[in-house]
């Protein structure tokens, strides 16, 4: 299997991502998530824009997050994103999530690629496919 086309943004914590303990509120790390995606996607040269233009959507069908240490205030972070697979319909994204090469989250969300119009499952054409990189999760 190819190497997957991974990408990584960074992006500095603002004051209101954090909670009382003044560290990352876990939730946040979905958001995170989303912008690797987002940015993944726009890499492989498509946006969400575009997937709407096709004629699909791809809302969340599962979403999982292993923590492993916190991130904080003014910390910043990098955001790692790749393909982890597609079969069929669902596509999973992988994300990691690190500080100075910790690693603070990894997990992934799988997200199922419908038609627009009727919110039916639709399979991805070749165009799409090609825009993808394919690999596994691995640990997470």
């Amino acid at each position: 299997m190819d190497e997957p086309k991974r990408i990584t943004i960074q992006y500095r914590v603002p004051y209101a991502d954090t909670d009382q303990m003044r560290v990352v509120y876990y939730a946040n790390y979905l958001a995170y998530f989303e912008r690797g995606r987002n940015e993944l996607l726009r890499h492989g040269g498509t946006t969400y824009r575009d997937l709407e233009a096709m004629g699909y959507a791809l809302p969340v069908a599962e979403a999982h997050v292993d923590y492993h240490a916190p991130a904080a205030y003014d910390d910043l972070l990098d955001i790692t994103a790749w393909v982890g697979g597609l079969k069929g319909v669902r596509l999973t994204i992988c994300c990691e999530v690190r500080r100075d090469g910790q690693l603070l989250a990894g997990g992934y969300t799988v997200h199922a690629l419908v038609n627009l119009k009727t919110l039916r499952p639709a399979r991805p054409t070749a165009e799409l496919k090609a825009k993808l990189g394919l690999a596994e999760c691995g640990g997470v």
